[in-house]
């Protein structure tokens, strides 16, 4: 069972999702604790499982490509080892950002991020290869206006 965080634990979590590099001495001034007890919390965080790491924040265009695809996938049939068989190559194509089995109409929902037209139609080709795959339909990004690194931390 999760422990209900203070006001201390949130501040500590939104300053490390604004600034994972954050000294612990600049986080204990900014949230208002001394550097021993805000250690103790941040290392409690962590063996709760509220931090799952620190990582570097990538330019996704640059590295990936500046066109974000929306893929809708549905499958023949929705037996253990057709998604299991979907997933798995799925999880293995670089261009996948992230991927969800879904309710509803598809049974996945994928975001891509490719080049250009080329690239995609190159995914494309793979992702309908992949069995049990029976119909895929795509939805180009327009434009992105949220893109949060970690859910904002609201005080209780």
């Amino acid at each position: 069972m999760n422990r209900i965080l203070d006001s201390y634990d949130r501040k500590i979590l939104q300053c490390i999702s604004e600034d994972g590099r954050i000294t612990w001495s600049d986080l204990a001034e900014r949230i208002g604790l001394s550097l021993t007890p805000t250690a103790r919390r941040v290392r409690a965080l962590e063996e709760e499982g509220y931090i799952l790491g620190y990582f570097a924040r990538l330019d996704e265009k640059k590295l990936a490509g500046p066109i974000s695809v929306f893929v809708s996938v549905t499958l023949d049939k929705q037996v253990r080892t057709a998604l299991e068989a979907f997933e798995s190559r799925a999880a293995d194509l670089p261009e996948i950002m992230s991927g969800f089995l879904m309710s509803g109409g598809a049974d996945y929902l994928l975001r891509v991020v490719v080049r250009d037209l080329d690239h995609y139609r190159d995914l494309l080709e793979v992702l309908t290869q992949i069995p049990n795959v029976a119909h895929i339909q795509s939805s180009f990004a327009l434009k992105s206006f949220i893109n949060r690194p970690a859910p904002r931390i609201t005080s209780a």
